[in-house]
């Protein structure tokens, strides 16, 4: 198993990085919360997970060990694969899904792409007791101050990872601002690689 990469980082894209190791470029895909804390042409190291199937080898890569943990810790749940684990570490930190998971939160779990209620209910069934509880998160959640994902920060983060100045970047979120406002007075969860794409294609064509 490959448990962390570490190297330059020569190319970023929305859904993943490449990383130099020994002059081979490792594709590695991540989550846009682990894509912000990359820069192109820097030094990086990634906890990462590989997935093996019959044809193909995909590795996921982590800023954190905990992220690592939860991302294969989630795919032990019926109906949860790689792409739907990775989804839902974009959505929720690891405490977060914790704490869904914890309180039998349905309607954060849903606020995933691809996680209905069925599935959602699922998955607290068989991860409960699996995932841990961190009492801070949990006192949280029940408090009602439970943490919500940074969206703006994530997308400014990203776009200046893959090069674009700090003025192109907020003008950039100003641009998708009214698609995430209309996501959240819709009921759901601002999605951010949906909204690093829309950013980025503000940005193409200005």
């Amino acid at each position: 198993m490959i448990a962390s990469v570490s190297g330059q980082v020569t190319a970023l894209a929305p859904d993943g990085a490449v990383i130099e190791v020994g002059g081979v470029g490792i594709l590695v895909h991540c989550t846009p919360g682990t894509l912000a804390t990359l820069r192109n042409g820097e030094q990086a190291r990634l906890s990462t997970s590989l997935v093996v199937r019959e044809e193909s080898l995909t590795l996921y890569g982590f800023a954190t060990d905990d992220e690592r943990v939860v991302f294969e810790m989630l795919q032990t749940a019926s109906g949860v694969g790689p792409k739907l684990a990775l989804a839902m570490l974009a959505v929720h930190a690891p405490n977060a899904l914790r704490v869904a998971v914890a309180s039998a939160d349905l309607k954060a779990l849903t606020q995933v792409p691809g996680i209905g209620q069925k599935g959602a209910q699922r998955i607290v069934l068989e991860l409960k007791d699996r995932l841990g509880t961190p009492e801070e998160a949990v006192n949280a959640a029940i408090n009602g101050h439970a943490a919500k994902p940074a969206w703006r920060d994530q997308v400014h983060s990203g776009l200046v990872g893959l090069g674009y100045s700090g003025r192109d970047a907020d003008d950039a979120v100003a641009i998708v601002a009214h698609q995430a406002d209309a996501e959240t007075a819709a009921g759901r969860q601002p999605q951010v690689a949906a909204l690093l794409k829309a950013a980025l294609r503000a940005l193409s064509v200005r």
